[in-house]
């Protein structure tokens, strides 16, 4: 028994004036790609602004130099490394990175929606007639951000920053073209049309890494929020021998909020056993703590003591396996299937999957956060995604056996697809209650060519019982199993 997946197409809002004259396609997606990256630009460029009023009321410097630490945490959320008193930065804000991605996917939605009148209409899409509005739009849009990236880096940056250009240039295109560019294709309507062109069990894979890694971000931001509040009181005796006054406090606190999601990557790594390190010659894991000096951050008060482990933190490698297997098996509704290959091999590539997604995350989380030992803070990447591999795959294998399990011991309601049907020439199955029954057991009546040769009968029909249980009563004799009404 299978059901069917509905994927429903992004409908776009309608234009404010019927009468209005369309814009040009490289007008829409110039202004779409300079307003993604000048609105996230304004944004952090005022916000140290008022940072700057907060900490010092203005005593200290120009708002010049405010406005071009804003430019630069924008740079620094597009990959760039910069110098601080000589000191090479390359970490990577992830915070700050999906706020500015989020963006670009806002902007990226918005000119898609703009641009769906453009090109073939969906009479012609549906005769196979090329449309390149997308990828010209997602060109332009992405030459209009690469552009605004290039401007920045050279207008923010000086000899002492030393902002990095290629890294610029590189992320710039990975959030413009790769973002933004879904968002385009999205908006447009035209993701709808391109997704029934990929394989379904391609889409049931992505689908499933993409909620074991969520739910395993959950599972270690919970981890790490645990940590914390176990030690808040070292926290927040970090804020107080900083010396700041309330505004200054404030800054470092959201400054401190955009580095979190670096630290649920270095959680998930210590889950899956092989930890991070915060400086060089350290290592944080679920069996070893070897720790030196830490810089004052209030986050670092999460870090487990120096010295022995607990006994029982080796036993948290066990829990990724075990949400692995639990994400695969409630996600069995999605698609079910009674095969045992099928099942297993979907759990296992989503969870193989699921490790790639979050390796390349364990990556972008490290890097160097200062001078001498800080030069190597982050998750080991290779270490992390072998173990991840191990752990997502093995509990993606066991959650596909046992949702396969699951549903041939209760197999979901079988779906009839209103339409007409050649009994010549296809199977037709007719669900009624049999009459003449003493128990009133509801029956499935097959006739066509799956019955003429199953039977052998003249008039090629078969009769065969059929759970009560799979079907849903309309209130008369007639009765259809996992009837959807939605469809017509």
């Amino acid at each position: 028994m299978s059901s069917r997946i509905r994927f429903s197409a992004y409908h776009p809002s309608p234009p404010e004036s019927g009468g209005e004259q369309q814009r040009s396609l490289a007008l829409l997606a110039v202004r779409g790609g300079v307003l993604a990256a000048a609105l996230p630009l304004s944004a952090l460029m005022a916000v140290a602004l008022v940072g700057w009023f907060l900490t010092d009321g203005g005593a200290h410097g120009a708002p010049r130099d405010a406005l071009r630490v804003g430019a630069l945490a924008w740079l620094m959320a597009h990959g760039s490394s910069i110098h601080v008193q000589g000191a090479a930065i390359t970490a990577l804000p992830l915070g700050l990175t999906a706020l500015v991605g989020y963006a670009v996917a806002r902007a990226g939605l918005r000119t898609g929606e703009r641009l769906s009148s453009h090109g073939p209409d969906a009479y012609a899409l549906s005769d196979g007639e090329r449309d390149l509005t997308v990828p010209a739009g997602v060109a332009i849009f992405t030459a209009s951000y690469v552009v605004v990236g290039i401007v920045v880096a050279v207008v923010a940056g000086s000899l002492s920053t030393r902002p990095s250009l290629p890294a610029v240039l590189l992320w710039c295109i990975v959030l413009a073209a790769g973002v933004g560019g879904t968002g385009i294709a999205v908006g447009s309507g035209r993701a709808a049309v391109w997704l029934g062109a990929v394989p379904e069990s391609v889409r049931e894979t992505l689908v499933g890494a993409l909620r074991i890694l969520g739910w395993y971000l959950v599972l270690a931001t919970v981890v790490f929020l645990a940590a914390l509040l176990l030690d808040g009181a070292a926290a927040l005796n970090v804020l107080s021998q900083l010396g700041t006054n309330l505004g200054g406090g404030v800054v470092y606190v959201t400054l401190s909020l955009l580095v979190v999601p670096n630290a649920v990557a270095c959680a998930g790594a210590y889950l899956l056993g092989p930890g991070f390190t915060v400086g060089t010659g350290t290592l944080v894991s679920p069996t070893v703590v070897a720790l030196g000096p830490v810089p004052m951050f209030p986050l670092l008060a999460a870090l487990p003591d120096n010295g022995p482990t607990p006994f029982w933190t080796p036993f948290l490698i066990a829990l990724p396996p075990i949400l692995a297997a639990a994400v695969v098996v409630g996600g069995r509704h999605r698609r079910p299937t009674t095969d045992w290959d099928i099942g297993a091999v979907r759990g296992l590539s989503a969870g193989v999957l699921a490790a790639v997604l979050f390796a390349i995350l364990a990556a972008l989380a490290g890097g160097a956060v200062g001078p001498g030992r800080m030069t190597d803070v982050g998750p080991l990447v290779a270490s992390s995604f072998f173990h991840a591999i191990v752990s997502f795959g093995i509990g993606g294998l066991v959650g596909g056996l046992l949702a396969t399990w699951l549903t041939r011991r209760n197999p979901p309601p079988v779906v009839v697809v209103p339409g007409p049907v050649d009994q010549d020439r296809e199977e037709t199955v007719v669900v009624r209650s049999s009459s003449g029954s003493s128990d009133d057991e509801p029956t499935v009546v097959v006739t066509g060519a799956a019955a003429a040769d199953g039977a052998g009968a003249a008039d090629a029909e078969a009769t065969v019982p059929l759970l009560g249980r799979l079907l849903r009563r309309r209130g008369s004799d007639e009765t259809v199993a996992g009837e959807d009404t939605d469809r017509g």
